[in-house]
């Protein structure tokens, strides 16, 4: 069986020497300053996780009211586990 013809003039779309544009493997550039987070919003994450570990190591020491509590210690966790999902969603 004879291999068919190659049409003349048309464009490559396998191969080495193909650019990314004729691929379909170009992502479209997204306007710049549209998803970007606040200011306060990596210093409210900071502030999050910080408390969450104070919490944690301030109820190990037997500091905080009512001595040593896990209560203490599930809402320093829920404090870090909040910063965590807020850093998820930093742009």
């Amino acid at each position: 069986m004879a291999k068919p013809s190659p049409k003349p003039n048309a464009k490559k779309s396998v191969g080495r020497y193909v650019h990314p544009e004729v691929r379909g493997r170009v992502t479209k550039a997204r306007p710049r300053g549209k998803d970007h987070s606040p200011r306060w919003y990596g210093a409210l994450i900071l502030a999050l996780l910080v408390l969450g570990v104070l919490l944690i190591v301030l109820n190990y020491l037997g500091v905080l009211p009512g001595s040593t509590s896990a209560w203490w210690l599930v809402g320093g966790l829920v404090t870090m586990f909040a910063g965590f999902f807020l850093a998820t969603q930093y742009r």
